[in-house]
């Protein structure tokens, strides 16, 4: 009787289980934290009565894998903001698509984006032609920075710097060019609401791990939080997970813990060792009437990236999350003067109250790997057709971001469901 552990209830080890449990394979998960999401999850400040999120995480229409399953474990109700594709950025550029087919309704935005010259709109728009007849694709890797070369400096700086850093969470300089196409090609070039923004208005637990974990109880799996595996042994008749017996394993713990956790399996290769980018997120509670005009906003030029009103998207009035990505000068500073430098750029450029009633800033020093130019990124497979690997670490067109994690679960467990089948056909 197959029964697969999945070690790690992040995205990835749960889209695993959800796709198992969907197809009555028998999962138990195992999270090390008190609550499945791994980096994506909520987090309780003592300063609310409503979670905040770990780190502020948004999605792409493109991203229908993740959309897909949250959908399924929250039975058709998926609890989001769909927002068309809007750039506002106060002190750079404005740009909102139309309702129209792709690419139309990307090149028509762009055509008609405020805040660029005239020229600067064209060499947009040529680039991404251009883009799209070589099919997003490069013969060679390179870095973002030497794919813009030919750009003018002042649309690199004011809008495909700030979308590398939102997508990729790498600095232009080192960040990869193919991957960096690959979302482009995927959100912009494609179908015309592949470019949504989808920012979950519930915390990112409850917006999939917790629906995901009650889906997958329900249908005969084991959720176990709390438990930190330490011993996976390789036995003639399958594989041991702290003294329990399992069929199949699937490894979904951050990539930094992959290497440990497998060092006694010798005969399953070590994956590589990666750089890693933070995200810094800030929290910023006003009075409840400070609102924004629209859920999310951008600065350019400053420490302060994007700033998403959580009154529009989460009915957490007055409340607002910073997000800074990648390593920078603001590493840095202490937490009490990074908030105050945020809170000073907010009053400058969108004339909100120079102090906060209160601050909370979380850091995530290792939220992604440095998604670098030529990054060798290991299989889902692994030497042994037992035991798989998942992560937005793993093979994918797609930097580090949720749908690369969902992705590589599913894929997973795809394998999975295939390699029974087959056992199945030749038993017969």
């Amino acid at each position: 009787m197959p029964h697969v552990a999945i070690i790690g209830g992040g995205y990835a080890g749960i889209a695993a289980a959800v796709t198992l449990a969907r197809n009555n394979i028998p999962v138990t998960i195992y999270e090390a934290g008190q609550i499945l999401g791994g980096r994506a999850r909520a987090v309780q400040l003592d300063e609310l009565s409503t979670p905040v999120d770990n780190g502020q995480h948004l999605l792409l229409g493109a991203y229908q894998t993740t959309l897909e399953l949250a959908s399924l474990v929250h039975q058709g109700n998926l609890p989001c903001l769909r927002l068309p594709l809007t750039l506002h950025t106060a002190n750079g550029i404005q740009l909102q698509a139309p309702a129209l087919p792709s690419p139309l309704n990307t090149l028509i935005a762009l055509l008609r984006a405020g805040g660029l010259s005239r020229n600067e709109r064209i060499a947009a728009i040529v680039f991404m032609l251009r883009q799209r007849l070589a099919g997003f694709h490069l013969k060679q890797d390179t870095s973002v920075a030497e794919l813009l070369a030919q750009q003018p400096s002042t649309l690199i700086k004011g809008f495909w710097e700030p979308l590398c850093l939102a997508a990729l969470n790498t600095p232009i300089t080192t960040a990869s060019a193919q991957i960096f196409l690959n979302v482009l090609r995927d959100s912009l070039a494609r179908n015309q609401h592949d470019s949504d923004l989808i920012i979950p208005n519930v915390d990112l637990s409850e917006f999939f791990p917790q629906a995901a974990g009650n889906y997958v109880t329900q249908h005969g799996g084991n959720v176990i939080t709390s438990h930190r595996v330490k011993n996976i042994l390789r036995n003639h008749d399958g594989w041991s997970v702290d003294g329990e017996a399992y069929s199949h394993v699937i490894c979904a713990t951050a990539a930094h813990q992959v290497n440990t956790l497998i060092a006694n399996l010798s005969h399953i290769a070590p994956i590589p060792k990666y750089d890693y980018e933070p995200i810094i997120t800030v929290y910023l509670q006003y009075a409840n009437d400070v609102s924004l005009p629209r859920a999310m906003t951008g600065l350019v030029n400053t420490t302060t990236q994007w700033i998403l009103d959580r009154g529009i998207t989460h009915q957490q009035h007055g409340l607002f999350a910073v997000v800074i990505s990648a390593s920078g000068a603001h590493e840095n500073m202490q937490h009490e003067e990074l908030a105050q430098v945020v809170a000073a750029e907010l009053h400058q450029y969108l004339q909100m109250p120079i102090r906060p009633l209160w601050h909370k800033v979380i850091a995530e020093k290792r939220a992604t790997f440095a998604c670098v130019a030529d990054i060798q990124r290991p299989s889902q497979r692994t030497n042994d057709p037992y035991f798989f690997l998942a992560g937005d670490y793993t093979a994918s067109d797609y930097p580090a971001t949720l749908e690369a994690a969902t992705q590589s679960g599913v894929k997973c467990a795809h394998l999975i469901i295939e390699n029974l089948a087959n056992e199945k056909l030749h038993s017969s």
